[in-house]
């Protein structure tokens, strides 16, 4: 079977191996990959910088779309031909996040997708929609779940205005399904023509970041003074400051990322992913939620936005394009 693992950290440490076949014990299942996606938090594992104690050699990614191929004794959720996708929080299927459950996120500190067979929990599945391709399943455990999350969790409603940050994958998710839920979106980025695609995509208005650098006054200006109802906030300790003039008088801001870096002072946005402590820490979601995000996007039939597919062999390159901020949408590896 071929996987791809580091034994270090370090992209130059990324190399391709060939491991024995596993085999699904009780209540798991085999599944094939045919497509795994990238994420932020999978760049900064190979870097070290995140999960540093990660037990070494690992196995990048979180995200995989597959076919179930083996199931062990005792699985009830699946047969073999199913195809399935990964939840990320494999162990989070419902209720409150607990500190226990951070143990079970696949890509780190269980093992990563980017192998041909894994085996995996049945639990730690969702069915693929079937008007999906596994590259476009590939992209929906973490960037998709995060922004149904971030909205659920924020209240997002009919007539309120959204803001978003960049055309990253869990931006251009959140643009989606906020206008599912009937909201207006403003949308940030410093190319006009990542913009111009956002409003095909349905932003009601967009603010090039680079020629307008206190856009928190652009959006109150959208908002006739108001501000936003729900900010998500990507960009981390660099970018809160401005999330925070954004937001109207009682709005939510929802904390996701720290893609701007965290700053020399002390890192609210990274505590607040970790804790999810209103501002409001997001952390994806479980996986009673990732399936009513599948029934949604299912019903309204939305499809993933894919920027570039790579192969097996190229992660380091789809890792250089993605870090490059030239992509608009997902980054999947197709196996």
């Amino acid at each position: 079977m071929q996987a791809i693992q580091f034994s270090q950290f370090g992209f130059a440490n990324l190399q391709q191996v060939e491991l024995p076949e596993p085999s699904a014990g009780p209540g798991e299942v085999l599944v094939r990959i045919h497509a795994a996606a990238l994420n932020y938090r999978d760049r900064l594992i190979i870097e070290g910088s995140y999960l540093p104690d990660l037990a070494l050699p690992a196995s990048p990614l979180s995200d995989g779309a597959g076919e179930v191929v083996e199931v062990g004794h005792g699985v009830t959720r699946w047969k073999v031909g199913d195809r399935v996708t990964t939840h990320y929080s494999s162990t989070w299927i419902a209720g409150r996040a607990q500190a226990r459950h951070a143990a079970g996120k696949l890509g780190g500190p269980q093992p990563g997708v980017l192998r041909q067979i894994i085996a995996i929990d049945q639990q730690a599945l969702v069915a693929t929609p079937a008007y999906l391709d596994d590259v476009q399943a590939a992209t929906l455990p973490i960037a998709a779940l995060t922004a149904w999350n971030a909205l659920e969790q924020c209240g997002a409603s009919p007539g309120q205005t959204v803001l978003l940050q960049g055309t990253g994958g869990v931006s251009l998710f959140a643009l989606q399904l906020a206008r599912l839920r009937g909201a207006r979106v403003i949308i940030t980025s410093s190319d006009d023509t990542k913009l111009e695609r956002a409003r095909q995509l349905g932003a009601h208005d967009t603010i090039n970041y680079r020629r307008t650098e206190r856009w928190s006054v652009a959006v109150r200006e959208l908002t006739a003074g108001i501000g936003a109802d729900v900010v998500l906030e990507m960009g981390g300790s660099h970018t809160l400051a401005q999330s925070l003039a954004s937001v109207r008088h009682g709005g939510n801001i929802a904390v996701i990322g720290f893609l701007a870096g965290t700053g020399n002072g002390p890192d609210v946005a990274r505590a607040l992913v970790s804790t999810q402590a209103r501002l409001q820490g997001i952390s994806v979601g479980h996986r009673e939620s990732f399936e009513a995000m599948l029934c949604a996007m299912t019903l309204a039939r939305i499809k993933p936005v894919v920027d570039r597919c790579y192969g097996m062999e190229e992660l380091a390159a789809a890792f250089s394009h993605m870090g490059s901020a030239e992509n608009f949408g997902k980054v999947v590896i197709r196996l």
